[in-house]
């Protein structure tokens, strides 16, 4: 099947009664699209679909006879116009007369799009006079946008041209009115995707980089200039030719991406979802390797989209200056080589970058320069021009460029503007090989929202801000950062904390290979090096062990401790770990991983003042504990006697793991329900007591598979637990303590859902013998990925096992694991719950039936079962 064959079979067709053939001719089309993918050439595809499209509508309108209608025109607008089809594109038309249509004629027409409906095709149209055309477009930026791309394909040309007229001429859109517009829905449209392209599921037209950008240079240049095509551009300055030909061949990327996704999707998709990634990866050629093949074909993608924001950048900025005919209101010399510009920084004349070095004193003289709003267009060419010219070394091998990075390192105001030039326009590829590695890298998975260079910017900016008087939500960071004698070491640290990525093995310990040789080359000292060294090494060790350890038992501080040593190295690494954190996902950080996080800190840090005597701080925080607990409750006018003969009932574990202001709750809630018997049984829920999120208590007798009713419950109410707290009282009752969010990492804070969540337990728990059942559905996005379990056994120095276990986040996960382990007459003593993306990162604290920790036999027999029915 070819083109040309189909083309040849339309004229065949003598007869609109002929249904059949046309649907087999727009069925064959698709074929022939999906066939000549694999040629790797696009650009004849997309070309070749709307010249079928025109000759397809073209015979169908003469076999209707609608060429006989006088001043009627069959226009094609939008995309079509342009001359260009994606697979499923929609085929956007304008049936366009002088005058109103009279009922015999709008019956025709209406005959006519309903065969193109039958036969298969997606047509988007509108029936509309000269008239209505133009007031519709002069009202609307999105149809005169579509008016700029508009060709007749059949009928009356008077009338096509009338209207072109009508457009061209006073009353309607100026250039001026018509840029100012376009440049805010641009900007709108970036908005709506938080100004990125490094999202998961980018959408292939619409995202910051992608088509869309493309086509917005294309329009403002047709409105302003009447441009025909890119090349007019070149000849009024705007492109020079190789600025052209890498628009074109971004183009062609995204069109084969989009090509693909339409291909297998089946349907006009522009969003690469999880769903289809994997599939347009094997399509395009890069593997059949599911995760692998998708990360090659993401990092092009996002190389490309990072080339077209560029250039974008550049030409908008110059039709701003041209369009809108802006005279420069404020020029001050800056020195012989650039200029100040209305704020943004211009050089004074061509070739300002000679070299690798002038590259990197023009980021200094940036940090210098705090009045530098951005880079003016003339500065972004010279800069773009020169990076490609000097890319034959990597200018770290310079000696004078080493020189010149540690400066910058060392600058206070690097890491605002400057930090933001060195990583969006390629300086800092450009000077470390490893982060050329990088660029444009994603990982496959919910938890990663950004490329891992984008990732590694975002942390770093999150650094600087802790040091900057605006900060107030991280006063211990800001602290730290400012009381810091060389922030430059953490800084490096963080540049090379995730560089080992994507090269198959610990990229924690290839990224401290690499940095201790990028610091010896440097010329930093020993000590230097060693921090920064063991920065990188270990700059996921304290997430791991706040997310998925147990911080109040004693032998895990101390191993932290002894892990971590002196207090710089502490404070350094709870600077990394928060920036990290927040730089991951934006909707990762919450009050929980940050109550977390400054335990652990607090905690080491009294044990490294006591040399590592974690104990003797943990039976000072339970006397603090009480202290304030009992004041407050005094304060309320409860009984001291009362208060003391209930706590009479818990053990010392209890005051270490809850604040005051938790312990105040407890009691008070507990001590006011009715007289306890066997079968009582509370649930309380509160907003306020924790700075980790909502709290839900229950308390009373053992019920059956109580943690597994709870956990099914919350889940299928679209809750997520956080943490939780299973304890027995010295006489027997249970005390279930859970922090609660909504499934989204939201913090609960209406009362009503809190009272909806403990009546809905409440029923439940209440319920004899009656198992819960969850209805919560697996997400789209959760159903694309493949996460195995994983499950680890950690020894303690009290009688209990601790059980670490990886899974994928899917309903009723936490409910099943508790049926494991009553299956095994285990007891849960405490669960930490961490979700990280579709992972679920989860510690299990239990005991066996005798009250001593898993034997080896009992371990294995677990792990069997946990994975058995996980992975079904």
């Amino acid at each position: 099947m070819s083109l040309q064959s189909l083309l040849s079979q339309i004229k065949l067709i003598n007869s609109t009664d002929n249904i059949t053939a046309f649907k087999t001719i727009v069925s064959n089309s698709y074929e022939w699209l999906d066939s000549e993918l694999g040629s790797g050439e696009v650009t004849g595809l997309v070309l070749g679909r709307a010249t079928l499209v025109d000759t397809l509508l073209r015979h169908i309108w003469q076999l209707m006879e609608l060429h006989k209608e006088k001043n009627l025109a069959l226009v094609a607008v939008g995309g079509y116009g342009r001359g260009q089809l994606q697979p499923y594109s929609d085929i956007d038309l304008l049936l366009l007369s002088k005058k109103s249509l009279s009922s015999k004629q709008q019956e025709h027409i209406s005959r006519f799009i309903t065969l193109l409906w039958d036969i298969g095709l997606d047509v988007g149209q509108s029936v509309r006079t000269i008239k209505e055309t133009f007031q519709l477009a002069k009202q609307d930026v999105s149809i005169a946008t579509n008016l700029v791309e508009a060709r007749i394909l059949n009928g009356c040309q008077t009338t096509f041209d009338d209207l072109q007229q009508k457009l061209n001429g006073r009353g309607y859109w100026s250039s001026k009115d018509f840029f100012v517009a376009k440049d805010h829905e641009q900007k709108a449209r970036h908005a709506k995707f938080k100004d990125t392209s490094y999202n998961l599921e980018p959408n292939v037209k619409e995202s910051p980089g992608c088509l869309r950008d493309i086509q917005s240079i294309g329009w403002v240049a047709k409105k302003h200039f009447n441009a025909t095509d890119g090349k007019d551009l070149l000849e009024h300055g705007y492109f020079n030719q190789q600025e052209f030909d890498e628009l074109i061949e971004c183009r062609e990327i995204l069109w084969r991406i989009r090509f693909a996704l339409h291909i297998v999707a089946g349907r006009s998709e522009n969003r690469l979802l999880f769903d289809y990634q994997a599939d347009v990866a094997t399509r395009l050629g890069y593997g059949d390797d599911g995760k692998k093949s998708v990360e090659k074909m993401m990092k092009i993608f996002f190389r490309t989209v990072r080339r077209i924001s560029e250039l974008n950048k550049m030409l908008m900025q110059r039709f701003s200056q041209d369009v809108l005919s802006l005279n420069v209101k404020q020029q001050i010399k800056i020195n012989a080589d650039f200029e100040l510009l209305d704020g943004y920084i211009a050089p004074t004349h061509d070739n300002v970058f000679t070299s690798p070095e002038a590259i990197l004193k023009f980021l200094l003289l940036l940090a210098d320069t705090p009045d530098i709003q951005d880079l003016h267009s003339s500065c972004l060419r010279q800069l773009r021009i020169a990076r490609r010219a000097f890319r034959k070394q990597y200018y770290v091998e310079r000696e004078e460029c080493r020189e010149l990075f540690l400066l910058l390192m060392k600058h206070p105001n690097f890491f605002s503007l400057g930090w933001d030039i060195m990583h969006k326009h390629g300086v800092l590829q450009a000077y470390i090989p490893q982060w050329d590695h990088i660029v444009g890298m994603m990982q496959f998975d919910l938890f990663h929202a950004y490329t891992v260079d984008e990732h590694t910017h975002r942390l770093v900016k999150n650094i600087h801000q802790y040091s900057q008087p605006e900060n107030k939500e991280f006063p211990r960071c800001g602290n730290i950062v400012k009381n810091l004698d060389k922030p430059e070491l953490l800084y490096i640290a963080a540049i090379f904390h995730d560089i080992g990525k994507g090269r198959n093995g610990d990229h924690s310990e290839l990224g401290a290979i690499d940095v201790k040789e990028f610091c010896e080359r440097h010329g930093l000292n020993t000590q230097e090096t060693e921090l920064i060294r063991w920065l990188v090494e270990s700059h996921l060790l304290m997430s791991v062990i706040a997310q998925r350890r147990d911080i109040y038992d004693p032998a895990v501080i101390n191993e932290f401790a002894q892990s971590v040593r002196t207090h710089n190295n502490l404070n350094h690494l709870y600077v990394l770990t928060l920036a990290d954190i927040r730089a991951t996902n934006d909707n990762l950080w919450n009050d929980w991983k940050s109550t977390l996080l400054r335990e652990l800190y607090l905690l080491t840090q009294k044990a490294l003042d006591n040399g590592l005597e974690c104990k003797v701080a943990l039976q000072d925080r339970i006397s603090e504990h009480q202290t304030k607990a009992m004041t407050a409750m005094l304060e309320n006018g409860m009984n001291e006697s009362q208060i003391s003969q209930f706590w009479q009932r818990l053990s010392d574990d209890y005051f270490t793991r809850f604040k005051p202001a938790q312990i105040a709750w407890h009691a008070n809630v507990i001590l006011a329900a009715h007289p306890m018997t066997d079968d009582f049984l509370l649930v309380g829920t509160s907003a306020n007591t924790s700075k980790s999120g909502a709290e839900l208590i229950v308390y009373g007798k053992d019920k059956p598979m109580m943690f597994a009713q709870i956990a099914s419950v919350l889940d299928s109410r679209n809750c997520s637990i956080h943490d939780a707290q299973i304890m027995r009282t010295h006489d027997g009752y249970m005390f279930d303590s859970f922090i609660i969010f909504e499934h989204n990492g939201d913090r609960i804070t209406s009362v009503s859902r809190l009272n909806s969540l403990k009546e809905a337990v409440e029923t439940q728990l209440n319920k004899p013998g009656e198992e819960h059942v969850n209805k919560r559905k697996m997400s789209r996005q959760m159903k694309q990925l493949d996460v195995k379990t994983k499950v680890r056994f950690y020894s303690s120095q009290t009688n209990v096992t601790l059980v670490e276990l990886e899974a994928l986040d899917a309903p009723g996960l936490l409910a099943n694991i508790s049926e494991q382990f009553i299956a095994h007459n285990f007891k849960l003593h405490q669960a930490k719950i961490s979700t990280i993306g579709e992972r679920a990162e989860d510690l299990f604290i239990i005991s066996n039936e005798q009250d001593q920790p898993l034997t080896h036999n009992e371990q294995v027999l677990l792990k069997k079962h946990l994975c058995e029915a996980l992975d079904s």
